[in-house]
C-alpha cells in the first residue's frame, strides 16, 4: 500500500497491527497511540471528516492527526481512542456494565446542541439515498437479516423501499451515530470513551441508533459475527437504563431501512 509522504513521516518505524474488526471494507493499521483508516472516497468518507471536525469539542472523537488524498483513496490518521469495543469480551460477559456505557452513549448524543450541525441525515435525506442504493443495485443481499426477503419478508428491496416510504415515522431529531453498532463505541470500566466510524452521523431521529444498538446487541450475544453465543443478555435491559419504553415499530422500520445500505 503506498501512502503519502505526511503519513509515513508520522508512522515510519512504528509497530502496528491489522484490525478486521466490522464490515466497512476500510483498511485499518493499528498503532499504540494512532489508527491509520484508509478507505475508498464517497460520500460517507466526506460526511466522517466533516462530523469529525465538528464534534472535536462536543463530543469523545479521534483528533485528526493527518488527512490526505490521493486517486480514489483517502488517508486518515488519528489519535485511537482509550479504551475496548463494547463487542470485546470485557462488555460481552457483563451486560450491565455494557448497557450502562452503551446507554450513556445515547444520552451523550442527544444531549448536542444542533445548532450548525453540518449533516442532516433526517428521513427525507436517508430515503433518497436508500433509493439511490435499490436504483444502481447497490443493495448487498448477502448481508441482510433472513427474514427481510423471501417468502415471509418483502419481496426485493424495491418492494421494501415502497414500504419504507410509505410507513416512515415521525421524528424526533436529536445528534444521531447513524451507526450505532457495538464495534464503534469505546468505554473503559464504566465510563464512556468515545465514538468512531461517524460516516452517516448527523441530524435524526433517535430511534435510528436505538434501533442498530439494539440489533447489534441482538446479533453479538447470539454468536453471529464470531460464533460464539453469550448468556445474560436481556433485551430490555437497554431500555431501563435509557428510562424509556420500546418503541417495537420504529425499530423494525429503522433495522429495514438499514437493510438497503
Amino acid at each position: 500500500m503506498e501512502l503519502p509522504q505526511s503519513i509515513r513521516n508520522q508512522i515510519e518505524g512504528k509497530e502496528y497491527q491489522i484490525d478486521e474488526t466490522g464490515m466497512s471494507g476500510s483498511r485499518i493499521l493499528l498503532f499504540s497511540d494512532m489508527v491509520l483508516k484508509v478507505q475508498r472516497k464517497s460520500r460517507e468518507t466526506e460526511q466522517e471528516l466533516c462530523m469529525m471536525e465538528w464534534l472535536q469539542d462536543r463530543l469523545p472523537v479521534p483528533g485528526i492527526l493527518v488527512k490526505e488524498e490521493s486517486g480514489k483513496e483517502q488517508f486518515l490518521l488519528m489519535s485511537r481512542l482509550e479504551g475496548e469495543m463494547m463487542c470485546e469480551e470485557t462488555y460481552m460477559e457483563n451486560p450491565v456494565l455494557q448497557t450502562k456505557v452503551l446507554a450513556e452513549g445515547l444520552k451523550r448524543l442527544w444531549a448536542v446542541d444542533l445548532s450548525g450541525c453540518p449533516a442532516d441525515c433526517r428521513l427525507d435525506h436517508k430515503l433518497m439515498r436508500a433509493a439511490e442504493q435499490v436504483e444502481q443495485g447497490r443493495v448487498d443481499l448477502d448481508n441482510v437479516e433472513p427474514d427481510t426477503f423471501g417468502t415471509d419478508g418483502f419481496r426485493d428491496p424495491e418492494e421494501l423501499l415502497d414500504w419504507l416510504l410509505g410507513n416512515r415515522p415521525e421524528e424526533e431529531a436529536v445528534l444521531s451515530h447513524g451507526d450505532y453498532c457495538l464495534p464503534n463505541v469505546f468505554g473503559k470500566g464504566d465510563r464512556l470513551t468515545g465514538y468512531l466510524d461517524l460516516g452517516r452521523a448527523g441530524i435524526a431521529d433517535k430511534w435510528c441508533d436505538i434501533a442498530l444498538c439494539y440489533r447489534s446487541l441482538s446479533q453479538n450475544y447470539s454468536g453471529r459475527f464470531h460464533g460464539k453465543a453469550y448468556s445474560g443478555y436481556d433485551d430490555l435491559l437497554l431500555f431501563k437504563e435509557l428510562g424509556i419504553a420500546p418503541d417495537w415499530e420504529k425499530i423494525r422500520y429503522y433495522i429495514l431501512l438499514d437493510e438497503l445500505f
